[in-house]
């Protein structure tokens, strides 16, 4: 699938590189080549704690392009979902390593992906809203402070997961209104026992909770709609970005779908809070594109 991203066109002196951002639900690839354009192209999320090497291997021979360019590159930058643990790194460069016959590959977080995007060699506070969601203080070069990450079952305030959660929660419950009950019908059908039984059956559980942030981006306005939106990501600010104390002195940068579709909610919070706005992006790619230009 080839992505078409705004009207920038780059050209490069530099030797192939190809680079991956991954999240749980997909991956944005660029071919950067000598003295030609970007190709980008997209597959699916990749989570090597939700999947094994042969699975993500499987995958990626499934989705990639048919273009021999992208495993002729001289180097791999993957960014990826899943990636913060040596032996997680190790094993997905084994995987790439494996799958394009590359032996140069460099496996880093996705957390720095967005650093290295929305910041370049600023300091600040980055933080991802996605399907999953994640947090940090750049440095300027390296993530030098981050909290804990809990993951989609324990934590993930404030992402797709999170708020998927809640949307279920409040029809399984009863809790909405017979308004916002049509609403969740006709999108997801009112059979409780099969959405519960695809909620524990489905290999990507986040992916799928996510999946209802949908009907809150299409119902904008109603009461509970926004309660869903603003408690959850109150949480995420509360748990994570005001638990750091270079919040109060460093801009805030986010990136993801939930980040940029709710991008007048998180402004709003960073006015209460007093913290300062740096940059809300849809996802990091281009960024990247620019970062390893300049390098």
């Amino acid at each position: 699938m080839l992505l078409k991203f705004k009207k920038h066109v780059y050209i490069y002196s530099m030797a192939s590189t190809l680079i991956a951002e991954s999240g749980s639900t997909k991956t944005d690839w660029c071919l950067l080549q000598k003295g030609k354009k970007p190709v980008y192209f997209r597959t699916s999320g990749i989570n090597p704690y939700l999947q094994g090497a042969d699975e993500i291997k499987a995958q990626l021979k499934k989705e990639l392009p048919d273009d021999k360019a992208i495993f002729k590159a001289d180097s791999i930058a993957y960014y990826g979902a899943g990636a913060g643990s040596k032996l997680k790194k190790q094993e997905l460069k084994q995987t790439l390593q494996s799958i394009f016959k590359i032996k140069d590959v460099d496996v880093q977080t996705d957390l720095l992906a967005a650093a290295r995007s929305l910041c370049n060699d600023k300091k600040g506070i980055v933080c991802i809203l996605g399907t999953g969601s994640n947090s940090g203080f750049y440095n300027g070069s390296k993530i030098a402070v981050q909290k804990p990450s809990l993951g989609y079952i324990a934590g993930d305030e404030g992402s797709g997961n999170h708020m998927g959660k809640r949307v279920l929660q409040y029809y399984a419950y009863n809790t909405f209104d017979s308004e916002l009950r049509m609403v969740f019908e006709q999108y997801y059908g009112n059979d409780i026992s099969q959405l519960v039984n695809k909620l524990y059956t489905e290999p990507f559980p986040n992916r799928y909770l996510a999946q209802f942030v949908k009907m809150l981006i299409d119902n904008r306005g109603h009461f509970m709609v926004e309660n869903i939106i603003e408690d959850c990501l109150s949480d995420f600010f509360q748990q994570h970005i005001l638990k750091y104390r270079q919040s109060y002195n460093y801009p805030l940068y986010f990136t993801g779908a939930v980040a940029f579709g709710f991008k007048d909610i998180i402004e709003s919070l960073c006015s209460q809070y007093e913290l300062k706005v740096g940059k809300i992006a849809q996802n990091p790619i281009e960024g990247l594109l620019l970062y390893h230009k300049s390098k």
